[in-house]
């Protein structure tokens, strides 16, 4: 029988999965295997298991489409997360289904590509001895093995155009515009958009911050002669005191679904301060549409290095974006640490010497005034700034 591969995508979409989709396709061909890309994620290994071949063909044209032409899911049968340390044991039997796929097809293993979640499944088919590697999704940029994740530049992308439109709009009516922006765990989302769009406070779930602190930025900014004022959230930035912002009851085997936290804070603007607030919720926004070129150019490279990983029998790894070098760290490694955003970084620190508020009422003036160069080193070690990132990459 010809070799194969599988490819499936699970989890959210995002910007980039089919150009990971494409490279691995053209890789494999280079290689001479046959590539069998399954439906729904995971859901299509087993009983009934769903699959269609993969060629030049049906995969010419897809480097710029968003989604996946495969489908995915992040429920059903296969839940390895409830929660950021929660792990969910899967069925032996399923996994048992899961290598009589594999076998039956003749796979010389499958190329996992989705987040946190997605490979923590992929890490216990590992571990029941299926051969698996993974590619890492997330708009998020959360998982601590990568410098970059590919969609992540694409959803800030999203965020930044909006925030330029909502500047306009804010200034012609004088009003505080609250987006926003995905980011359960992290605020690399928020943190990003939020210098490139001109934001004026950013809230992350990694700084806390208070009502009082976003409030004196807008009055400060008043003093100034400037009557309006846009405000970043993260959906996953805690409130106040400490509690998060829901738009559901967690059910059984997932996360509770975040969302709701930019109206909350825009009515407590409003209220404060009497000021016309909107707000606006990006949500799914950022998941659509096409790839900036960034991700189109790493997931292209992570989809022809995940191939190599196979063809090389080493399984249970997932490829990385060590720049300027793509790597591959044990799956293990790459869930077991999310990578947030450090409060002092050099990121932060720029904002705030651009005067950008994290709502925690600090002094947003030359904060690097205070900083010695090995203090600048040690916290820019693991920061790899984008630009250069893209230079690299590109």
């Amino acid at each position: 029988m010809t070799k194969r591969i599988g490819i499936l995508t699970s989890g959210g979409d995002c910007p980039g999965l089919n150009a990971v989709i494409r490279g691995a396709v053209k890789s494999s061909q280079q290689l001479g295997y046959e590539c069998v890309g399954f439906l729904r994620g995971y859901e299509g290994l087993v009983d009934p298991v769903t699959y269609k071949l993969l060629n030049s063909k049906n995969t010419s044209g897809i480097l710029n489409q968003g989604g996946t032409i495969l489908g995915s899911t992040n429920k059903g049968r296969f839940v390895a997360r409830s929660g950021v340390d929660n792990r969910e044991e899967l069925d032996i039997e399923l996994l048992a289904g899961v290598q009589a796929t594999v076998e039956q097809l003749n796979l010389q293993g499958l190329v996992c590509i989705g987040g946190d979640g997605s490979l923590a499944i992929a890490q216990q088919f590992h571990e029941f001895g299926i051969p698996v590697v993974g590619v890492p999704k997330t708009i998020d940029n959360d998982l601590s093995a990568t410098a970059y994740t590919f969609g992540f530049d694409s959803a800030v992308a999203c965020a930044t155009d909006a925030l330029d439109r909502l500047h306009t709009t804010a200034a012609a009516h004088d009003r505080v515009m609250v987006l926003e922006v995905m980011g359960r765990h992290a605020g690399w989302i928020a943190l990003h958009s939020g210098i490139a769009g001109g934001a004026d406070v950013i809230l992350l779930p990694e700084i806390a911050w208070s009502f009082d602190g976003v409030c004196q930025k807008i009055i400060e900014r008043e003093q100034q002669g400037k009557h309006f004022t846009l405000v970043v959230v993260a959906e996953g930035a805690h409130l106040p005191d400490g509690a998060m912002v829901t738009r559901e009851r967690r059910s059984e085997n997932r996360q509770v679904a975040l969302g709701g936290i930019g109206n909350v804070v825009a009515a407590e603007i409003q209220t404060r301060l009497g000021r016309e607030t909107r707000c606006v919720v990006l949500g799914h926004l950022q998941r659509g549409g096409p790839p900036t070129t960034f991700d189109r150019v790493l997931a292209t490279q992570f989809g022809a290095f995940a191939v190599g990983l196979l063809h090389r029998r080493e399984f249970g790894r997932m490829v990385c974006f060590n720049p300027p070098a793509i790597e591959s760290v044990w799956i293990t490694d790459a869930v077991s640490k999310l990578r947030t955003v450090e409060p002092n970084s050099s990121a932060v620190q720029a904002a705030r010497a651009l005067g950008i508020s994290f709502g925690d009422g600090r002094c947003s003036r030359s904060p690097f005034e205070t900083m010695t160069t090995t203090d600048h080193a040690a916290e820019t070690k693991n920061e790899e700034p984008l630009a250069n990132s893209q230079a690299a990459l590109v």
